[in-house]
C-alpha cells in the first residue's frame, strides 16, 4: 500500500487494556497551567518504568472549565485501577498542590468506579481542610501559603487502549523529526487521545525481555538502523533513521482515528515508510493493521 510514495507496510500495531482517569487542570492564567502541566505530566512516558502514561488531552478555555479560569484535560493512563489511583494522588500532592493558583477536578463523571484524590490530599491540611458538596459532588478546600488548594474529592475511571503506534522511516533526520512534529499536531486534533513520550514521540523502539535477566524490555534491535547487517532488520532498506508515535485513547475508535490522521500528516513529508511495532499478537487484544486504519481515506 502506498500513501503518494510513502510504503506502507501490512502489520499491525498490537495495544494494551488500560484503565485511565481525566483530570481538569486549572490555573490563574497560562504560565501557570503550564508550570502545574509540564510537572504533573513529567516522567509519565511508559508504564514499563513510570507510575502512569499521561499528557494532555486538549486545552480549556474559561466558558469550559469548573471554575471560569484556563484549564486543561489530562488523561492519564495504568494497568489497574489501583496502580493509577496512587499515581494520580502522588502527582497531584507533589506536582498541583505546590503549584500557585492550580485547582483540580475530576473530568469523568457518572462512572461505576472512582479513585480518591482529595479525600487523601486533605489531611495536608492539618485539620484546617474544608470540604463543600455541590450537586452530589465533593470539594475540598486546603489551607496553603497562597489561598486555598481546591481539589475534588475523587475521580472517575475507565477502561482505554494505550499502545497504538506507527514507526516512521527515512534518510535523514531533519525528515523524520518533521515528520513526526506533523503527525503528533494532527493528533493533538483528536479528542480523547494523548502521544505520553517527549514531543509525543519515542526513539527507542522497545521489545519484551532482555539478555540481562533483571530488564523488562529492552531495545528492539530489528528496529535499529546501526545494526542493520548484524540482525534480520525489519526497516526499509534505505532507512537510517526511524522514529515511533505512541498512542493512548478512551476508546479504540480514537486511537484508530489518531493513527489515521497521524500517518496521513507524516506521510506529507518525504519519509520512505510506515510501520508498526507488535510483538506478534501474543501480549495486547487490540490489533490496528495500519491498511485497515487508512482504508476509510
Amino acid at each position: 500500500m502506498k500513501l503518494g510514495s510513502v510504503t506502507i507496510d501490512d502489520t499491525f500495531a498490537e495495544a494494551f487494556g488500560m484503565r485511565y482517569t481525566r483530570v481538569i487542570i486549572t490555573a490563574h492564567d497560562a504560565h501557570w497551567l503550564a508550570a502545574a502541566i509540564q510537572a504533573f505530566t513529567g516522567y509519565a512516558t511508559s508504564v514499563i518504568a513510570c507510575d502512569a502514561e499521561a499528557g494532555v488531552e486538549n486545552y480549556l478555555d474559561s466558558s469550559q472549565t469548573p471554575d471560569g479560569r484556563v484549564g486543561a484535560n489530562i488523561l492519564l493512563f495504568g494497568f489497574s485501577s489501583d496502580a493509577l489511583g496512587k499515581a494520580v494522588t502522588n502527582r497531584a500532592g507533589q506536582c498541583l498542590m505546590t503549584c500557585p493558583s492550580t485547582a483540580v477536578f475530576s473530568g469523568l463523571s457518572g462512572t461505576e468506579t472512582s479513585l480518591p484524590l482529595g479525600k487523601h490530599l486533605r489531611f495536608f491540611g492539618d485539620g484546617f481542610q474544608k470540604s463543600k458538596q455541590i450537586a452530589g459532588r465533593r470539594y475540598w478546600r486546603i489551607p496553603v501559603m497562597e489561598g486555598e488548594f481546591l481539589i475534588e474529592e475523587s475521580v472517575g475511571v475507565e477502561r482505554g487502549v494505550a499502545g497504538g503506534n506507527f514507526i516512521l522511516q527515512a534518510t535523514h533526520l531533519n525528515t523524520v523529526l518533521n515528520a513526526s512534529r506533523a503527525a503528533v499536531e494532527a493528533i493533538s486534533k483528536v479528542p480523547g487521545v494523548i502521544t505520553p513520550f517527549p514531543g509525543g514521540v519515542a526513539r527507542s523502539g522497545s521489545k519484551v525481555g532482555s539478555q540481562y535477566k533483571t530488564l523488562r524490555a529492552s531495545t528492539n534491535e530489528l528496529l535499529c538502523p546501526t545494526l542493520k547487517g548484524r540482525v534480520e532488520s525489519q526497516l526499509h532498506p534505505d532507512c537510517t533513521t526511524a522514529l515511533e508515535v505512541v498512542i493512548d485513547g478512551t476508546t479504540q475508535a480514537a486511537v484508530a482515528e489518531a493513527m489515521r490522521v497521524g500517518m496521513l500528516a507524516a506521510a506529507e513529508h518525504p519519509i520512505l515508510a510506515i510501520t508498526a511495532g507488535n510483538y506478534g499478537g501474543k501480549l495486547g487484544k487490540f490489533h490496528f493493521r495500519l491498511h485497515e486504519v487508512l482504508a476509510s481515506t
